[in-house]
Parts: structure tokens; sequence; C-alpha cells
């Protein structure tokens, strides 16, 4: 009898360690459950309810017009800030918008992100100072790169390094590596479409090959204006000065432009060297005022 009473309390020891894990099991399975819905949930909402921009993406500073016109938007992208500051063009640049009644935004170097370029198309600029450094890809080639002040990382937008939209980007041999954006990522990285917006590229070779031109006109842009060569940023700063004052301030055409701007610095170029706008067709365009 004892002997059956201790098999039969063994027995029921083993049932409720049986029920014990059956529950707890049950309760894994659940919570996993939960989670992959809860994770569902969360990601559908981001998807359908995209955040606004954070604010590392907000402007440096805005420069109002006593009568701005709300259709008037201007931005300076002065990635060059970190090694090459110039305040005096910022304000110049910005006072000059700002008589035309353009609202400008201001992004200093540390702003300039890989983000912040993808959201340009969607912040309704119609004109677009690029105080940038610009070149070639890390091993030649013929495809225009323009920098970001983002450090590169293999680990930070894979999806866009895979499908050739980004590239590593160096100032000098052996330098920080940074995220450089090609034409594939103006193309497919940007997130909506420029309105007819004006393209002023400061950096080196934006024009020396016409890919990144297209690109941004493919986007949406009316014309691009950029280098066909390396160029100071000292002197690219004074002709961009000239340019906006003949563009906005006079009301020039873009060619016409372009061909005071260039005589700024005329004497500091190779004799092929110069400023060009893209496409062909947009040299008799006016800025909109």
């Amino acid at each position: 009898m004892k002997a059956e009473k201790k098999r039969v309390g063994i027995k029921a020891q083993i049932r409720a360690e049986n029920e014990r894990g059956r529950r707890v099991a049950t309760a894994i399975f659940l919570a996993i459950i939960l989670a992959s819905a809860a994770l569902s949930a969360y990601f559908g909402y981001t998807i359908l309810n995209p955040s606004t921009p954070p604010n590392s993406i907000e402007p440096t500073l805005q420069f109002k017009p006593e009568n701005p016109n709300p259709k008037l938007k201007a931005a300076i992208v002065d990635q060059l800030s970190l090694t090459f500051p110039n305040q005096a063009f910022m304000e110049t640049a910005a006072n000059i918008l700002n008589q035309a009644g353009y609202s400008v935004d201001y992004y200093r170097g540390e702003k300039v992100t890989v983000e912040l370029y993808a959201r340009l198309p969607r912040l309704e600029y119609g004109l677009i100072v690029l105080r940038a450094h610009s070149g070639f890809i890390i091993g030649g080639g013929t495809s225009t790169f323009l920098f970001s002040s983002e450090p590169y990382s293999a680990q930070e937008h894979i999806s866009e390094q895979l499908t050739d939209q980004l590239a590593m980007a160096r100032l000098t041999p052996g330098g920080p590596l940074y995220f450089g954006l090609g034409k594939n990522f103006v193309e497919s990285g940007m997130q909506g479409t420029f309105n007819k917006t004006t393209i002023i590229m400061m950096g080196c070779n934006g024009l020396t090959y016409t890919d990144m031109a297209q690109a941004f006109v493919n986007k949406g842009a009316k014309v691009f204006i950029g280098w066909n060569c390396g160029i100071s940023a000292s002197d690219t700063d004074e002709a961009t000065t000239c340019l906006l004052r003949n563009m906005i301030t006079e009301n020039r055409t873009v060619g016409n432009a372009l061909d005071d701007a260039i005589k700024i610095v005329g004497s500091m170029l190779a004799p092929n060297d110069t400023l060009e706008y893209y496409p062909p067709e947009s040299g008799t365009y006016t800025i909109q005022r």
C-alpha cells in the first residue's frame, strides 16, 4: 500500500511538472505571438505614418525677408563649412535671396547627412545652393559624387550601398571616409520630386560629366549649374555670389548670368575650365520671382 501511494505520488509529481511545463511553453508562445504582432503594428504604422523630420535635419539658421513670398524658398547646404567656413558668403547669399522675397534655410556642415539629401525634394525649395565637396568615385571612373558630412560606415545605409547609390568618399589620401552620393541616389534615394528647382553645385567637377546633372533633371530640377573642373573654395564662393546677384537681383538669364560670374575668377582657371549649365536649353531660363 505504501509502495502504491509512493508510486501515485511520483505520477502526480510528474503530471504536475508536465502541466507546469505546458503552461510555461504556452506563455512563451503567446509572448512571441504578441511581440510579433506589436512589431508588425509598429512597422506598419511607421510606414503608413512617417514621422516628421528629426531635429538633426532642421536648418541651422533661417533668414526671412521683410515681405516673404510663401512660394519662394531657397536652401544653402554648406557641407564645406566644416573645412572651409565662409560666413561672409552665407550672409551675402542669404541677403541677395531675401531681397528678392526668398526665405532661406541654411544647413551647416554637421547637418549635411544622407538623410538631409534624401529629403531635399520634399522641402519644396525653388533654389538649392550645394556648397559641398564633390568629385569622382574612389578608383576613378566617370561618375560624379557629392559629399555628405556623415562618416562612412559599412553598417549604415546598407540597401543604398548595395544598389550603388552611395560610396566611400574622402577629401585627401588617407583621410577620413564619408558617404558620397551618386546619380543613383539622386534618382532613387531622394524622396519625392523637385518642382523646377535650380541647383547650383559649387564643388569640383560637378559638370565634368553630365551624369549628376541629368539625374537632378530627371528628378524634376529645371537647371543644374556646376564647374567642369576643380575649383578652390574662395573662387567658387566669389563666382557663386556674382551668379546669384545676376540671376536673382538683376533677373538675367542663366546663360548671361554665368558669363559674368566666370569673368570674376577667369584668370585663375585653365583655358577650358569654366562654369556650365545643364541641360543646354536652360541657358535662356530666367528664375521665377
